[in-house]
């Protein structure tokens, strides 16, 4: 039995590490992405993570003249084909607020037994509304709907870092009538980011309704390129091209994965 959800989760503070960085200030993703979402998602139902799938990856067995195999988190297999959506809430035209918090780190195997100084672009009051596609035939997914119900947790989420815990307001959790879409006759809207087809910047107006909006709504396209999943060879984020807006996009436009939200009459695209 499928059933499509969403729950709200939000954090006081959050740093979603990107792998670049400017001179001594990391950067932080301005959008939850897909692997740290599955990672809040296992510390919910009390799957392991990356150091005990690193104790496993250290304890095998090689036979002569065979590669050591790369074992990857119980949470990450048990979740990575689990259909997730992301709406960014509270934002301001698709970004939060943020604050460069300094760390200086003294431990001496970390910096050859000099003070190392630190700087991280973190974000103000994250919060994020996930739609989750839940197949309660599988045990991990059951447990995760009940854990969300109840606003129970085995182990505390945290938004990147694990002094920006997370919380959900278990009253807040809708549940969805919904159908999967290839085709749509008129504009529409998307609540969820997105991932483009083609270069999105270049195609407007093939893509985005600009005339049928409310004079009120101050309009917004955002663009980040965020992390969708592993590859799992490379053993690094694999990354996507991803649109927040608040234009109606055009019938012709229609991204890959799309479910109507029948009584929002809203869309949204899981992956």
């Amino acid at each position: 039995m499928q059933k499509l959800i969403s729950i709200d989760f939000k954090s006081d503070f959050g740093f979603f590490r990107k792998p670049d960085a400017n001179n001594t200030i990391n950067l932080s993703y301005n959008i939850l992405h897909k692997p740290a979402l599955l990672g809040i998602l296992g510390s919910i139902v009390g799957l392991a993570g990356y150091s005990q799938a690193k104790e496993t990856e250290n304890t095998q067995v090689i036979p002569k003249g065979e590669k050591r195999k790369s074992v990857f988190p119980e949470y990450y297999e048990k979740f990575k084909d689990l259909p997730i959506g992301i709406e960014p809430l509270n934002h301001e035209k698709g970004n939060f607020q943020k604050t460069v918090i300094k760390y200086s780190n003294t431990v001496g195997y970390a910096n050859n037994g000099s003070t190392y100084l630190t700087e991280e672009a973190t974000l103000i009051k994250p919060s994020y509304r996930v739609y989750l596609l839940l197949e309660l035939g599988i045990e991990d997914q059951k447990k995760l709907y009940h854990c969300l119900k109840e606003g129970k947790t085995e182990y505390i989420p945290y938004f990147g870092k694990n002094e920006f815990p997370v919380w959900w307001d278990k009253d807040e959790i809708v549940e969805y009538n919904f159908e999967k879409v290839e085709h749509i006759n008129n504009s529409y809207k998307i609540v969820t980011i997105f991932e483009k087809k083609g270069i999105v910047s270049e195609q407007k107006e093939e893509v985005f309704d600009l005339f049928n909006f409310h004079k009120t709504i101050s309009p917004y396209i955002y663009f980040e390129r965020v992390p969708k999943g592993f590859n799992e060879e490379l053993l690094q984020y694999e990354l996507g091209e991803f649109v927040l807006t608040n234009f109606n996009l055009k019938a012709e436009y229609v991204p890959e994965n799309m479910y109507l939200l029948i009584n929002e009459q809203v869309y949204a695209q899981l992956y």
